[in-house]
């Protein structure tokens, strides 16, 4: 069977998200293809998941139970993984998009991928970063617009039922760029520049990013594009290149004082 290059498989685990996140969540979903499979898994039958039954009517997002046979151990993941192996041998998804901040699902990421399937994270700050890298890419809750708190308020009808609201959120402050992610920077460069003078794509060196850590894109550090981010590493700089009819390219290189040899800042970590 031949698989749909824009079909994904978006797959929630409930325990550990937040109904509140789900509309900025599926936003970015659709940036990757179409959700064909919307499931999240969790067991309906406890009160902690009461807040999402009108969250899964909005979004047409299929509640699958799961009772919690025993305290302490966490099936859910286990029917969510199962699922997850049942879809992907079917052949019909080009990539799956898991939910959770759980590091229970690092080898569920895994195993995708060696399928040659893609698989976008989603997850909380505190998620661990075995499961951020086990990903293609991993974005994080708090750069997505987030729904309102639904407020109660009087209504002519009473049996209207009022939708919740998406709070925008002003763009994020960027957060700092350590050493860490300098020295990722820095092997990007120079191990994607084809030529002497170190220009190189920055379409490639975005590419080089996302294969070597995967929540190491722009919209984690509170910047909307590649360039700004690079620029603010301040290892890198950008120009434009003119490509006649056709819109410019942006090309990318190590600084001056950057291209000898890595950072010297490297040595104090």
């Amino acid at each position: 069977m031949s698989i749909n290059n824009s079909s994904l498989a978006l797959l929630i685990d409930g325990d550990n998200v937040s109904p509140k996140v789900i509309a900025g969540l599926l936003a970015e979903v659709a940036n990757y293809g179409t959700a064909s499979v919307k499931r999240i898994y969790g067991d309906w039958t406890r009160p902690n998941l009461n807040g999402w039954k009108q969250c899964l009517l909005n979004h047409s997002i299929t509640p699958i139970q799961q009772f919690a046979y025993t305290t302490g151990k966490n099936a859910t993941d286990g029917a969510m993984i199962i699922d997850a192996m049942d879809l992907l041998y079917t052949g019909r998804f080009s990539s799956f998009c898991i939910v959770s901040s759980d590091s229970d699902f690092t080898r569920l990421a895994a195993r995708i991928r060696e399928q040659g399937v893609t698989v976008y994270g989603f997850g909380e700050r505190k998620t661990n970063n075995a499961f951020v890298a086990a990903c293609d890419k991993f974005t994080y809750f708090d750069v997505l617009n987030v729904e309102a708190e639904e407020v109660e308020a009087p209504s002519a009808n009473a049996m209207e039922v009022s939708k919740p609201t998406m709070v925008v959120h002003d763009p994020p402050r960027p957060r700092p760029i350590e050493t860490a992610e300098r020295n990722v920077i820095y092997l990007a460069i120079v191990n994607s520049a084809p030529h002497g003078d170190g220009w190189v794509n920055l379409a490639t060196v975005g590419q080089y990013l996302r294969k070597i850590d995967s929540a190491l894109h722009p919209r984690n550090y509170g910047y909307e594009r590649l360039q700004e981010f690079l620029d603010a590493s301040g290892i890198v700089e950008t120009t434009y290149k003119s490509m006649g009819d056709k819109p410019p390219i942006v090309l990318a290189r190590l600084k001056n004082n950057h291209k000898s040899k890595r950072e010297s800042y490297t040595q104090n970590t």
